[in-house]
Formats: C-alpha cells, sequence, structure tokens
C-alpha cells in the first residue's frame, strides 16, 4: 500500500507541474493575465523585455530557493526543485502550442480550472512548483502568525498590482483578480473532494452474523453498536463503517447477503483521521 500511495503521488506530482506548465503557456502567457506568483512574472518580462518565460522561471524559483533553502527543509527544497525544473522546461516547449481561442473570458474560465487543478495535485502528493509556495511559506517562517493560504493571496495580489502598472491596463488587471479567485476555488474543490468520505449505518437483527462477514469480505472495519428499536422494542444491532464514495455498491451488496432486510444509512462525512484515510492539505 504504501508503494502504490508513493507511486500515486509521484503521478500526481508530475500530472500537476505538466498542466501547470500547459496553462501558463497555452491561457495565461499568451493573453497577459497575471495572477501572481512565477507564472504572473513570467508574463509580465515576457511582454515587457521579451524574456523567455522559461528562464524567468529558473531565475526567480533559484533565487527563492537560495533565500529559503536553510529555513524551508531538505525534502522541500528538493521536490519544488524537481518540480520547478518540470515547469520550467514545459513551459519553454509548451510555449509552441497554438493558442486554443482569443477570447479572454475562455482563456479566464478555463485557465483558472486547469492551474487550480494543477497545483491542487501538487500540493496533494507533497509537493510544490516553486513561486508563491516558497515566498508564502518564507513569510510564515518570518511571521508565525500569518497562514501561508494569505500570505501566497498578499503576494499574488502585489503581482497583480505590477502588471497593472506595466500593462495599464485595468481589464487585465480584474481579469487576473478573477483567475486568481477561481483557481482558489478549483484547489479548494479538489482537495475537499477528496477528503470526503462516506459513513454507512446498517441497522440489523443479524449483526451476530454480519459483523464477522463483513470483516472477512470487505476491506474497512466496523464499530458494533447494540440498540433497541423505538417502535418494536426489539433488540438490534448498529454497524458503523467509514467508507470511499466508490466503496458504497460492494458495502450494500455485503449487507444485503447476509440480511436483505437491514436498514442502511449513508451520511457524507467532510473529513475522516485514522487507519486507511488520508487527509490532504
Amino acid at each position: 500500500m504504501k508503494i502504490s500511495i508513493k507511486l500515486r503521488n509521484h503521478i500526481f506530482f508530475v500530472l500537476g507541474s505538466l498542466l501547470t506548465a500547459l496553462t501558463i503557456s497555452v491561457f495565461y502567457l499568451p493573453n497577459k493575465i497575471v495572477t501572481g506568483g512565477v507564472s504572473g512574472i513570467s508574463t509580465i518580462l515576457f511582454h515587457t523585455a521579451g524574456i523567455q518565460p522559461g528562464v524567468t522561471y529558473f531565475v526567480v524559483n533559484a533565487v527563492l530557493l537560495l533565500i529559503g533553502f536553510k529555513y524551508l527543509g531538505r525534502d522541500f527544497v528538493i521536490k519544488t526543485i524537481i518540480g520547478s525544473s518540470i515547469v520550467t522546461v514545459f513551459v519553454q516547449i509548451f510555449s509552441y502550442l497554438p493558442v486554443l481561442t482569443d477570447n479572454i473570458i475562455l482563456n479566464v474560465a478555463f485557465g483558472s480550472i486547469l492551474y487550480g487543478f494543477a497545483i491542487g495535485l501538487t500540493l496533494i502528493a507533497g509537493g510544490s512548483t516553486g513561486g508563491t509556495d516558497i515566498l508564502g511559506r518564507l513569510i510564515q517562517y518570518r511571521f508565525p502568525s500569518v497562514r501561508i493560504g494569505s500570505a501566497m493571496i498578499i503576494s499574488d495580489f502585489i503581482i497583480i498590482f505590477i502588471s497593472l502598472i506595466m500593462f495599464k491596463n485595468i481589464d487585465l488587471a480584474m481579469y487576473g483578480i478573477i483567475s486568481l479567485f477561481g483557481m482558489s476555488y478549483s484547489i479548494n474543490f479538489l482537495i475537499r473532494k477528496l477528503n470526503v468520505s462516506k459513513l454507512a449505518f446498517v441497522i440489523t437483527e443479524k449483526g451476530s452474523e454480519l459483523s464477522p462477514y463483513l470483516i472477512k469480505n470487505f476491506t474497512r472495519g466496523l464499530t458494533v453498536v447494540d440498540a433497541v428499536g423505538g417502535y418494536t422494542g426489539n433488540k438490534k444491532i448498529v454497524l458503523m463503517c467509514a467508507l470511499k464514495e466508490r466503496e458504497l455498491p460492494l458495502f450494500q451488496k455485503r449487507v444485503h447477503e447476509i440480511d436483505p432486510e437491514a436498514f442502511i444509512i449513508f451520511s457524507e462525512s467532510e473529513q475522516i483521521v485514522g487507519n486507511g484515510f488520508l487527509v490532504y492539505r
């Protein structure tokens, strides 16, 4: 299981880094959309000084990592170097792809969703693509009371304000702000979706048979609670089980194999902490 989790995290990390590069090159860079971070700095310098985005991405991240090397820890730095290197190379490669559309609204909408999804994948994998992730952690190190999310938003807004000064276009700055909030929503939605689990409550009179059967033929543990029917006064058993959404059909099938009359309640749990469940942040 540990090997599969590590493999999945590596896949998420690489995929997230590639999607980050694709979004910058196809949606943001050609349309001067600045959402903050190193991608925003790259966009500004590309359109004002002609500096290739891959070069900017590499230089800015290298400077931030040198400044923060002793504060951020070896593992974070190594993952950030890998992630920022992937983005650096593929931002340059993807910059040769044709622009999908000239519609600024479509670029903002699809760009923010895809960019948020990409960053979410790298965060789930415990990595970083650099940029405001590094800056946010450095600010948090200097001012521990400041949350990293707040620090990243502040730095992003500063970069968007710089784009307003450089491009002298209030519309582009407003599009950047909309994209920033869209990206944040996309990240939060992805992480929340992965954290959401289900609770199953099975009310049955065949608890002595059903409990060992489920333990033997299902991948989750159970909690057994004695209960009494409010109307009949009969003794019953309530089985409580934490599940992932994809496991619901098989769980219901296993329950009804022993007790077709069992009463099953499925409820949503925002987050479950414990063995067999990972918490994504």
